[in-house]
């Protein structure tokens, strides 16, 4: 590390030490998942008929109306290019292929229903002459420049009164399920340059909001942390350098997010991806298993701080109610050796166990849609427990772990509920609930050279490895994401 590097890697917040282990890891990989077997209903994910849903709804308004303080988190970062990329390849084509692709679909659906996109109206009114200038008024920044923009302050919805931004029918959700008396808190993860426009989106809505119902939006931002990018390698696992020599550092993905969760305060924080939201037709549903979720969440924290409490000074009897759940509720194995162990050794290691940051995700049966699944996943610790893996967590080459793959029913729609208070009210340091070892590596090139670098653990994966987890099914009606502009035109997100 020359003096340069030193000085770069202050103003970044990383040490020198930081740089080495990534540069190790380059060398070593991560190792994949040990998935057991897929977590299904009644292994490892509850499903939840009508009457039950009726109870959880109810424990969760009851504990709203006792002062629960929620807050909705929502990871809101980077531009939507990915978005347009069908787009895209249409702009860069020539006049010629262009005219061949008028007749293809998606394009010809797209021209054909550019008025049923909420931002249809803003392209047409500026008089496009033909279909190659409609994708430049959407694409570049001499028109609506979504292209550049982020997900969250593209237009998705059209109503009566106006179309909304994924920004804003976040909002409105939170107004159905995330109230705190007469205030409503989201905290969006955006990147510093579009930080503006964020808050340029949202402005009339809040403003809307709180006149017609007096309620209070509080909506606050914050940034993926420098100290959380990872250096850049050469195909050679030695540190990349740009052109004038200075070390090359990329964001490191969402599980970096785990340090922007770790400096909010709530009792119980909903998570759910920017563009999952879908027209206001389709919000009771979704508000009904947000609640059943939060009333699962409660009910399970409930149980465990009460057996914590009773572990603080164990007794044969305390001891034994703890031992129920984590071998019944939670189907955790206890180590070798517990029933001939004491009584403060057995009350150590069932605290070990319990004393964690809580999470319940909602899981979707797999119909096709792409998302990371439920599994039962042994950890290095050797304890086996429920974990969101990724397919590229998976070894591709162990035909074992593939069968166990291609047997998943369900996948991971991010749709969590997280309490992060300890029995005692005590914020957790959530960073001492990650597994390091559950990151990725991914191959990229920059001004034509290849290069390597490396995600941190997911924040609904690696991220929480650690923590207590549940599964619980809930309805594909719940699950609308918008990952290319032509799913704008499902009828999810289209007026009903």
């Amino acid at each position: 590390m020359n003096a340069q590097d030193q000085e770069q890697l202050k103003s970044k917040g990383i040490s020198a030490q930081q740089v080495e282990k990534q540069l190790s890891q380059f060398k070593s990989g991560f190792p994949y998942a040990d998935i057991v077997r897929p977590a299904t209903c009644g292994d490892g994910i509850a499903r939840i008929d009508d009457a039950e849903a009726a109870r959880l709804q109810s424990a969760y308004d009851a504990e709203l109306a006792g002062g629960l303080d929620v807050l909705k988190f929502i990871p809101a970062s980077g531009a939507a290019t990915r978005m347009f990329k069908n787009m895209y390849e249409y702009k860069n084509a020539d006049a010629q292929k262009q005219a061949q692709m008028d007749g293809e679909k998606p394009y010809k659906e797209f021209f054909e229903r550019l008025g049923d996109f909420a931002f249809g109206s803003e392209i047409t009114r500026r008089n496009p002459a033909g279909h190659a200038q409609v994708i430049d008024l959407m694409l570049d920044a001499e028109g609506l420049g979504y292209g550049q923009k982020p997900k969250g302050v593209i237009l998705f919805h059209n109503y009566p009164d106006g179309p909304r931004t994924a920004a804003e029918e976040h909002i409105m959700e939170g107004l159905a399920y995330a109230r705190n008396g007469n205030k409503v808190r989201l905290h969006y993860t955006v990147s510093p340059t579009h930080l503006d426009l964020f808050r340029a989106a949202v402005a009339d809505r809040v403003a809307r909001i709180s006149k017609a119902e007096g309620v209070e939006i509080e909506i606050t931002y914050s940034f993926q942390k420098p100290s959380t990018d990872t250096v850049a390698a050469t195909m050679d696992n030695e540190p990349f350098r740009d052109a004038d020599g200075r070390l090359v550092f990329r964001p490191a993905g969402h599980g970096a997010l785990i340090e922007n969760l770790n400096d909010l305060e709530a009792d119980l924080i909903f998570i759910k991806n920017i563009d999952n939201v879908a027209q206001e037709h389709m919000l009771a549903t979704t508000a009904k298993y947000k609640k059943v979720l939060a009333g699962y969440a409660v009910s399970m924290k409930k149980r465990i701080d009460t057996l914590l409490r009773g572990l603080a000074t164990p007794t044969a009897a305390s001891i034994a109610d703890a031992q129920a759940f984590v071998t019944g509720e939670m189907k955790a194995a206890l180590p070798s050796g517990f029933d001939a162990a004491d009584v403060a050794d057995k009350a150590e290691t069932l605290r070990t166990i319990l004393d964690r940051p809580l999470r319940v995700c909602g899981m979707v049966k797999n119909e096709g849609e792409p998302g990371g699944g439920p599994f039962w996943v042994k950890g290095s610790d050797g304890r086996t427990t429920l974990q969101v893996v990724e397919s590229a967590q998976i070894d591709p080459n162990d035909p074992g772990k593939m069968q166990i793959m291609k047997q998943s029913t369900h996948f991971n729609p991010v749709d969590l509920v997280c309490c992060t208070r300890d029995w005692q009210g005590r914020k957790y340091d959530l960073t001492k609930f990650v597994d390091h070892n559950a990151g990725f590596i991914s191959f990229k090139s920059l001004n034509g050279k290849d290069l390597k670098a490396m995600e941190l653990p997911g924040l609904w994966n690696g991220a929480m490895a650690y923590w207590n987890t549940f599964f619980v099914e809930v309805p594909v009606e719940t699950f609308n994401p918008v990952k290319t502009v032509m799913d704008l035109l499902r009828k999810q997100h289209q007026p009903k």
